[in-house]
C-alpha cells in the first residue's frame, strides 16, 4: 500500500520493483523471515536497492498500519529510455544536445548538474541503471526542481547505449583531465552527447576508447581536478555559446 510517498507491506513492494518503479530507499525490520521476504531479498540484491535492517520501531514511525516489516521511499520521478527519447527530438527538428553522466554517485552533484543541464537545455540526462546517484528528494532540491522539467534516461548498459547513440548520428564527446585536447577545440554544433564520469575514477575506459572526442578544460594551478558538477557547467556553457553563434540556442 501508499502512503505519501511510500509504500509498505510485502507484496507491494515486490509488485513496484518488478513493475519498473524505481525504489529510492528500502527499510527492513531487523530479523524478518518468510518465503516472500526471500522473493523481496532476491530482487534486493539483483537491484541493488538502498536498504537499511531498522527496528521495528522505525517502521511503526514511518506508518501507523499493517507494514509487514517493510516500507520503502519511491523514486520522485519517472524514468525514460533514450530510444523514446531521441527520436522525439529529432522529429521536433531540433539538434539533439545530451549528457550522459557514467556513475555520478553524490546526490548533490546530480542535483547541481541536473539544475545546470535543465538551464542550458540539454534535452536527456542519460545515467547507468547501477552506480548512479540516487534520484530522490534531496536531488530534486538540490536541482531547484529541474529534474522534473528533464528527461531523465537510466539505462542497463551505458556501453550499448553509445553505441546508439553513435549510429542515430550523435557525438561523443567525453571528459577527462588526461586529454591533450581543450574543449574549446570540438565542435559543440553537432547532434551532441557530453559524457562527465564518476568522482573517483572519470569516464570509463571503456566510454573514453569509443568517444570520438576526449576533452579537457584548461588548468593554470596545482589542483589536478574540478569537482565534477562545476566542471560540467563550463563543459556545458562552452557548447551554449558556440551554439549561440550558429542559432541552435
Amino acid at each position: 500500500m501508499k502512503n505519501e510517498g511510500g509504500i509498505f507491506g510485502l507484496r507491494p513492494i515486490i509488485e513496484a520493483i518488478e513493475s519498473g518503479k524505481t525504489i529510492d530507499k528500502l527499510f527492513v525490520q531487523k530479523g524478518l523471515q518468510g518465503e516472500i521476504f526471500s522473493q523481496l531479498r532476491k530482487l534486493i540484491a539483483q537491484y541493488e536497492i538502498p536498504t537499511s535492517y531498522v527496528p521495528v520501531e522505525k517502521l511503526n514511525r514511518l506508518t501507523g498500519k499493517n507494514h509487514q516489516g517493510v516500507y520503502a521511499f519511491l523514486s520522485p520521478i519517472e524514468f525514460d529510455s533514450i530510444e523514446n527519447v531521441l527520436p522525439q527530438i529529432y522529429e521536433r527538428g531540433k539538434t539533439p544536445f545530451l549528457l550522459i553522466l557514467d556513475r555520478v554517485s553524490d546526490v548533490r552533484n546530480f542535483g547541481a548538474i541536473a539544475r545546470t543541464a535543465e538551464c542550458v537545455g540539454i534535452d536527456a540526462i542519460i545515467i547507468p541503471y547501477k552506480g548512479s546517484a540516487s534520484v530522490n528528494a534531496d536531488a530534486v532540491k538540490t536541482s531547484a526542481g529541474a529534474l522534473y522539467n528533464i528527461p531523465i534516461c537510466k539505462e542497463n548498459n551505458l556501453k550499448k547505449t553509445v553505441d546508439y547513440l553513435q549510429q542515430s548520428g550523435i557525438v561523443l564527446a567525453a571528459a577527462s583531465e588526461k586529454s591533450d585536447t581543450y574543449l574549446y577545440d570540438v565542435d559543440f554544433t553537432t547532434p551532441l552527447a557530453i559524457i562527465m564520469g564518476s568522482e573517483e575514477d572519470g569516464v570509463s575506459d571503456a566510454l573514453l576508447k569509443v568517444s570520438d572526442y576526449i576533452i579537457k578544460l584548461p588548468m593554470a594551478g596545482q589542483t589536478a581536478s574540478l569537482n565534477v558538477s562545476v566542471a560540467c557547467g563550463a563543459i556545458l556553457y562552452e557548447a551554449v555559446r558556440q551554439r549561440l553563434n550558429v542559432d541552435l540556442f
